[in-house]
């Protein structure tokens, strides 16, 4: 099967557009007649336990335990298992299958909740195993999601909708960790087990449900036993880790920022407020990116996206320090999801089909890695240089992925390897489907 990738899309819907002028002028319009309506509000639902999970554990052990000390190293150890166990989903979801893999992983974590409810009664030993767990367990939605976004528009012949899929899915999760959080500091106040029997809940009733209705059933063609195992080009995918543990270190200081912020104006339920603000104008940015026109290339917009990024940190460093710090969150909020979205077509591009899912677990499982270093450095410097500190982090972050994507693009030389912005030909691709693969090894 062939795959294409988000520059393909582009193209595509670029050639359609003169019988096609709606899908192409309202493509999440498109996007509902292909998936239906209701993968989107089943899909949303689904991803909400990995939002809520971390915050969940912290609540459920603090109040267990009363050390925040103890609840912050147990849920920075969830963070690292999330990390390790995605990858190890998508490796068994290319194996088998996407829907036998994701009720798996559904079952499996809701079991490491129950466990992990047992254990806060016993020693800190259990409670820490068991949320480890949690993490390893967690079910891979936003990573397999877009996969088969990927296989779903290639099946009907829409592949033009790819990067609408992208800028939408971007915004989903960005939205639902804005919703997510929110929702179990709503929830605290019923008591701190109800929010991990709330997320327990929500992967009974819709994580679970969405793998088995919308999950591929079966896992794409395997080469046969004379053929070779596609490799996935390690350095490459390796750039694009980096790229998102950069992401996630910039949202965990700016979360120890936010925090820091509200303490220092005696308001700390302002500190969900200004980050909220983080995440929703990261989403609208997000979806406005399905209108950028084809002539903006792939290599173009990573290398663009990485400045912008740069240029949105710097503005929230200074204004954060010179107006204030929601007026600078705000500003700088529009430049992550672009950012973000170039990195998951990137992978999508560089993984062979057969290796796809592996591909977008350890791309995202660079997420809450960098998300645990983040809170972690900015933690120390906050004690002694407040809310910059945490900010100063989030522009140093800023600036090495800005150096990361340059020096990618500098390796790459227009060799269309470790930034692919050229496709093959059909025919050039069944003959030869993982060339370049071998090449960026």
């Amino acid at each position: 099967m062939i795959r294409i990738g988000l520059v393909d899309a582009l193209v595509a819907g670029w050639r359609v557009s003169s019988t096609c002028p709606m899908e192409t002028s309202v493509p999440y319009r498109s996007l509902l007649r292909v998936a239906g309506v209701g993968f989107f509000p089943l899909g949303f639902l689904a991803r909400l336990p990995y939002a809520t999970s971390a915050l969940s554990t912290l609540m459920l052990l603090q109040a267990a335990t009363h050390s925040y000390a103890f609840a912050g190293l147990a849920s920075a150890a969830q963070s690292i298992a999330i990390a390790v166990g995605g990858p190890l989903v998508g490796a068994l979801a290319d194996l088998y299958s996407h829907r036998s893999v994701g009720l798996a992983a559904a079952i499996a974590n809701f079991a490491a909740w129950s466990a992990l409810l047992a254990a806060s009664h016993g020693s800190r030993d259990s409670m820490f195993a068991a949320a480890a767990v949690v993490g390893l367990t967690q079910p891979q939605v936003g990573p397999l999601v877009r996969v088969h976004w990927s296989r779903l528009v290639e099946s009907r012949n829409r592949h033009h909708l790819l990067p609408a899929a992208l800028s939408y899915e971007a915004s989903v999760d960005e939205l639902s960790f804005v919703a997510g959080p929110a929702f179990v500091g709503l929830l605290a106040s019923v008591g701190p087990l109800a929010p991990a029997v709330v997320t327990m809940a929500l992967i009974a009733t819709s994580t679970l449900p969405f793998a088995l209705i919308y999950a591929h059933p079966t896992t794409q063609q395997q080469p046969s036993e004379r053929q070779e195992k596609p490799h996935l080009p390690r350095r490459p995918l390796a750039v694009m880790f980096l790229a998102m543990v950069a992401t996630g270190a910039i949202f965990g200081a700016v979360q120890t920022a936010v925090t820091v912020y509200a303490d220092t104006i005696d308001q700390p339920g302002a500190a969900g407020l200004v980050y909220a603000e983080f995440g929703i104008g990261s989403a609208l940015a997000g979806a406005a990116c399905a209108w950028l026109p084809q002539r903006f290339t792939l290599r173009a917009r990573y290398v663009s996206f990485a400045a912008t990024l740069f240029v949105g940190m710097l503005v929230l460093f200074v204004g954060a320090q010179l107006v204030s710090v929601p007026a600078a969150v705000a500003v700088a909020s529009f430049t992550v999801a672009p950012y973000m979205i170039s990195l998951y077509a990137l992978t999508e591009r560089l993984a062979p089909t057969e290796r796809a899912a592996v591909a977008m677990t350890v791309l995202c499982a660079g997420g809450p890695l960098g998300t645990a270093v983040g809170q972690a450095v900015s933690g120390n410097l906050v004690d002694t240089h407040g809310v910059e500190g945490a900010l100063l982090v989030v522009l140093i972050v800023a600036t090495g992925a800005l150096l990361l994507s340059i020096t990618a693009l500098l390796a790459d030389r227009q060799r269309n390897v470790w930034i692919i912005d050229a496709v093959p030909t059909k025919n050039l691709v069944a003959q030869e489907p993982f060339e370049q693969p071998h090449k960026a090894r």
